[in-house]
């Protein structure tokens, strides 16, 4: 596709990029980060448009896939199937496309992944993200 999966980023915090356990694998949030740079920030129905929130999606989408790979040591055919992930779009109270807005991790996620990357998801708007991104995207997944 084209695509060159970043580095992984180091956590901010006192947490992990992912843990792996019991054949499942839960990715943090991943932000998103292009180049080594937050891409894209603000909220969404006020200074950042839905096709800029889609593409902040699809990059933290990119990003989940950077920390899975690091997991998986690049073998991705370890990959059983992206079970669900967790989308969050700051926007303002009256923004309610939060769904279109992560449909650019899912889209991306299941082009890359085939049927294994059809998943259970959640997309919600809240107030403020860290360091004022627009998306935030967690993942799980179910690997051999």
């Amino acid at each position: 596709m084209g695509i060159s999966l970043p580095d992984l980023p180091a956590p901010a915090a006192n947490y992990l990029p992912y843990v792996a356990h019991n054949g499942l694998l839960f990715v943090s949030g991943q932000l998103p980060f292009e180049d080594g740079e937050i891409a894209v920030v603000g909220k969404l129905g006020d200074t950042v448009s839905l096709e800029e929130g889609i593409r902040a999606a699809r990059l933290c989408a990119i990003n989940i896939l950077a920390a899975t790979g690091h997991a998986f040591d690049g073998d991705f055919e370890r990959i059983v199937r992206l079970v669900r992930i967790g989308g969050f779009v700051s926007s303002t109270p009256s923004f309610t496309k939060q769904p279109l807005v992560i449909n650019g991790a899912s889209d991306f996620l299941c082009e890359v992944l085939g049927d294994r990357g059809k998943h259970s998801r959640v997309a919600v708007g809240v107030p403020v993200l860290p360091r004022d991104v627009a998306v935030e995207i967690d993942a799980l997944f179910a690997y051999s």
